[in-house]
């Protein structure tokens, strides 16, 4: 069974989602035949490197006081934390359609999942600088890509057209938010859903694939 994930590296929803979804994967019977595809998808692609936080665009997209932005993202790190991840409230905020370019060099080589992980663990948990092309060549090397790799990628539009191809594949399925989870093209799971509703998904992507098979 394959489930495909159209997520962004820098929604909040999709750090908490992927780690539910994991855990529901390692009690599922059949986990070692199950494989799991990332999927671009920008929360926003005219974002550019201004220097704001995620703090700042927040009180300036949503015309709401620092403070309450403040209170906004503690709530969602009180729900990261509950799943026993690290999560900086603050964080900065830019353009991340080059980190999804290297992210399909990362399924290329067969790493993707480690640089998912490693992406949002800079990200969320250590505050580094994403957006910064060293700081995603050291991220990329730790889960397993060639260096020389991950900075000819950068350096061109390789992947640019996977990218758009993933964001356009999104439109098709009717995919305006993520996370958003597709097990076998057939069943849709929106949000980062509980750890139960992921098992409810993944035996009933399963079930029917079994049932197609058998057919």
């Amino acid at each position: 069974m394959r489930v495909d994930i159209w997520s962004d590296v820098v929604c909040p929803w999709c750090y908490v989602g992927k780690a539910r979804f994991e855990r529901a994967l390692d009690g599922f019977p059949h986990r070692d035949q199950v494989e799991v595809v990332y999927h671009s998808f920008e929360l926003d692609p005219d974002a550019v490197d201004t220097g704001e936080t995620n703090i700042q665009m927040l009180s300036k997209k949503f015309r709401m006081p620092i403070a309450q932005a403040w209170e906004a993202e503690e709530r969602v790190a009180g729900l990261a934390r509950a799943e026993g991840l690290e999560y900086q409230p603050e964080r900065p905020v830019g353009n991340t359609f080059d980190l999804h370019r290297v992210l399909h060099l990362g399924r290329d080589k067969g790493v993707q999942g480690d640089l998912v992980s490693g992406i949002y663990q800079a990200h969320f948990a250590q505050n580094r600088p994403i957006f910064d092309a060293g700081v995603i060549t050291t991220v990329a090397t730790k889960a397993g890509l060639d260096a020389a790799d991950v900075r000819k990628v950068l350096d061109s539009d390789d992947y640019a057209d996977a990218v758009r191809a993933d964001e356009a594949q999104a439109r098709t399925l009717g995919i305006s938010g993520v996370p958003f989870y597709v097990f076998d093209m057939a069943l849709g799971v929106s949000g980062a859903q509980s750890v139960e509703t992921f098992g409810t998904a993944l035996t009933k992507g399963w079930e029917r694939g079994q049932g197609n098979t058998s057919s």
